[in-house]
């Protein structure tokens, strides 16, 4: 062992050290900001902001099926109770009335501080007297009779407008006092976590306690049969994450047993098998490690992408044992390594490209794939031959690879089958050009069909936002944002009554500005100038105004009561929902104002103009989500597909200079364009829309090709291919088909699509790279 060795030795080692330390400290992540972009604009940043932190990612919607009506709703009421005392969910809603009555009381005592109705006109003699007519008719209905006990306290009505403005949209039914399903059949509870929605572990903690405390009451006597559903945004991300780390496991697992097998029939020594992992295991932990450093976050994919990089990084350790069996590690080195080295530069350049993407999974797998990929061929190249040692080779690599030698000595008879192949698919791309791309971000969603329905007909039961439509109100402080939100909410009341619209929320509902209050407290009159204009009002009324000295208790109250702050909702539930619409941001504060469509909407959307014209001048942004997510889905394909072209380039002029021949370099980039359209054609054939990790699977077919296409470059300038390297180029070929073709079996989108897109991709580049080699006569 030479000195180079030892120092190559005590590198890697300290190396692969602060690697396993650095990995222990690296957080893992499955949430929704793989998608999100870096950079946002300010509509994508609310957009940002709901998908991690908004009250609709913290919603989780429950369900109780099978068993009675009468065992479904005390198995509600027994999940309520159980849930509504921990810490880790901030409410936990199921309809009874009981847990109304807080807010009630509340919004009783604060009536006159909370109700838009509270004007001067409102407390003149006639105001009065249409209030408290309108209050006495309501009686006769239903609903008015829940608040009949209040009526000597609350003649105006304020409270019936309040708490009719709780839930303004769809209400969920009633059966046996508790919400239940629209056929009746399911119990339905609403809860909302304290764990932000991009908080994957927090979010997995409560789904476990919700389901350990449904488990306990189900097994109670009298509660056969009940069953639990679940669905929201936190569910979603627990289960992506689950799936995502049971694929990466299940196919690395399958991909290893094939390669296993595959090595051990070529290699038939366990050294030479166990020595090839120590380029992968290097480049897995550099790139993990890389990324985590620079990102401070690994997302899923990311390592589920990784996993499939093993393909390609234990090419490297197969070049060595395989082409050094009679040269040595030395003429290894002087004849190979430049060919190797240079199929490097070109992963580096074409990853190299993703780097600059706005969008942090697309820069993440180019991050990884460099460092990936860069650190495995490092240690092939500076450690590896010497931790082998010499004679710690493929001994009967000639004999195996003569076996394919007539393959590739008559490859060039697919030459013209294969240019109509090409032909016909790039008649085929040019005819779909305008097909080509899924515009829809739907595609890279881990939420099966029939997640999707169930967490819609929840949705649907409980009346619960999509909130797909908003208006965003940015303020220099809270006073001011919020009375921002009372005069954009002033713009929209005429679009409900219009029904243009069907509502929308507002933090100014519970939290009025300073300044609203005051206004309210001062249209109050003093108790004697009410006293007057009641009894004025109420001759002949129904209601005598002598039972109305509680009205005039309560007037006086208000009259001096303090402003109301956010800290007076603490403890009743309207914390929540103040604050998920009302958000402090380094820079100042956020209103968000969700709008809902009208309830005879049949497609579920705003008349968008009218809305915007609306809100024109109050200071509202209006933002149609749905629509940012599409726009920002169509930038990244546009700026991923600018940056592989780039890449390509890139790729192109280094080859270009590298090789110094327009033929060599035309004979290298042909088979490698050829494969990609191809491949692509072939997916659009079988009815594959191509998103962005198809684009990431393009990059990796020309990475992988290249290594091919330059190692049949060596036969245009006389130097022949030898058995051992046909076999290296063969296993690796074998291995990289294999180590990205498992992914096609994966249920994870972004794999499958990285999956089918390398697999058939990489086998077309070597076919076509050996069918179009340049030869000369003299090889």
């Amino acid at each position: 062992m030479n000195r180079g060795f030892w120092r190559a030795l005590l590198i890697w080692l300290a190396a692969m050290g602060c690697g396993v330390v650095l990995l222990l400290d690296t957080r893992f992540s499955a949430d929704v900001s793989f998608f999100l972009p870096s950079k946002p604009t300010p509509e994508q940043q609310v957009m940002v902001d709901q998908l991690r932190e908004g009250a609709v990612s913290r919603l989780l919607m429950l369900a109780i099926a099978g068993g009675t009506p009468e065992q479904r709703a005390d198995a509600s009421r027994a999940l309520r109770a159980a849930l509504a005392k921990d810490p880790s969910l901030e409410t936990v809603q199921n309809g009874e009335a009981e847990a109304l009555e807080t807010v009630r009381d509340f919004m009783l005592d604060h009536r006159y501080q909370l109700s838009n109705a509270v004007t001067p006109e409102r407390f003149s003699v006639e105001g009065l007297r249409d209030a408290v007519l309108q209050s006495v008719d309501m009686l006769s209905s239903s609903a008015g009779l829940l608040f009949k006990p209040f009526l000597a306290r609350d003649p105006t009505g304020e409270l019936i407008e309040l708490v009719s403005g709780l839930n303004a949209g769809v209400q969920p039914n009633e059966r046996e006092g508790v919400w239940a399903s629209r056929d009746g059949e399911r119990a339905m509870l609403i809860a909302q976590t304290r764990a932000l929605g991009s908080d994957t572990d927090g979010q997995a903690a409560v789904i476990g306690l919700i389901r350990g405390t449904f488990d306990q009451i189900a097994a109670q006597d009298g509660m056969n049969g009940l069953s639990l559903q679940m669905s929201g945004p936190g569910l979603f991300a627990v289960r992506a994450r689950a799936t995502i780390q049971e694929e990466v496991a299940r196919l690395s697992l399958m991909s290893t047993a094939i390669l296993a097998v595959m090595l051990g029939f070529v290699y038939r020594r366990g050294r030479l098998m166990l020595l090839t992992l120590v380029p992968v295991l290097s480049g897995t932990l550099a790139a993990i490690v890389t990324v985590g450093v620079v990102h401070g976050t690994v997302f899923g994919i990311t390592v589920g992408f990784g996993a499939a990089l093993i393909g390609e990084a234990v090419d490297y350790a197969i070049y060595y044992f395989v082409q050094s069996g009679r040269q040595g590690a030395t003429s290894w080195r002087e004849q190979y390594w430049p060919t190797i080295r240079l199929g490097v530069m070109t992963s580096v350049l074409g990853f190299g490209a993703l780097l600059f993407s706005g969008f942090p999974g697309l820069a993440q797998l180019g991050l990884y794939a460099i460092s990936g990929v860069l650190a495995a061929a490092l240690v092939t190249r500076y450690l590896l031959p010497d931790l082998a040692g010499p004679g710690v080779h493929l001994a009967d690599g000639a004999r195996q690879g003569r076996v394919l030698r007539p393959l590739v000595a008559h490859a060039h008879v697919l030459r013209w089958p294969l240019l109509a192949l090409v032909l016909v698919a790039g008649v085929y791309l040019a005819q779909h050009r305008e097909q080509l791309w899924k515009s829809d971000l739907s595609a890279l969603s881990t939420v099966t069909q029939e997640e999707g329905e169930l967490d819609a007909h929840l949705r649907a039961d409980l009346g619960a936002p999509d909130a797909r439509y908003m208006a965003v109100i940015t303020a220099p402080d809270r006073e001011s944002a919020l009375q921002a939100a009372e005069r954009a909410g002033a713009a929209l009341r005429p679009l409900v009554d219009q029904g243009l619209i069907g509502g929308f929320d507002t933090p100014a509902r519970f939290l009025p500005s300073e300044a609203a209050q005051a206004a309210r407290r001062a249209s109050l009159p003093t108790p004697e100038e009410l006293e007057q204009r009641l009894r004025q009002a109420l001759v002949d009324a129904p209601l005598s105004a002598d039972r109305l000295q509680p009205f005039l208790d309560d007037v006086k109250a208000a009259r001096n009561a303090p402003p109301l702050t956010r800290a007076d909702l603490d403890g009743i539930g309207l914390g929540l929902a103040v604050d998920a619409l009302l958000l402090q941001r380094p820079s100042g504060w956020s209103v968000l104002l969700p709008l809902r469509p009208p309830a005879a909407s049949e497609n579920a959307e705003l008349p968008v103009d009218a809305v915007r014209a609306a809100l024109a001048g109050t200071g509202a942004l209006f933002i149609d989500l749905k629509g940012e997510f599409d726009t920002l889905y169509g930038e990244y394909i546009d700026e991923a597909i600018v940056l592989s072209l780039a890449g390509f380039i890139a790729i192109t002029v280094v080859l270009g200079f590298v090789l110094r021949s327009p033929m060599r370099l035309l004979g290298v980039m042909l088979p490698l364009v050829m494969a990609v359209m191809v491949v692509v054609a072939g997916l659009h054939m079988a009815g594959v829309r191509l998103h962005l990790l198809h684009l990431v699977g393009l990059l990796l077919t020309v990475a992988v090709g290249s290594n091919y296409t330059l190692f049949f470059d060596r036969l245009a300038v006389g130097e022949p291919l030898d058995d051992e390297t046909l076999l290296s180029i063969g296993v690796a070929s074998f291995t990289t088909a294999v180590g990205f073709g498992v992914l096609a079996w994966s249920s994870v989108p972004v794999l499958h699509a990285i999956g089918i897109t390398v697999g058939p991709g990489a086998v077309l580049a070597l076919i076509l790279s050996a069918a179009f080699a340049v030869r000369q006569r003299s090889a």
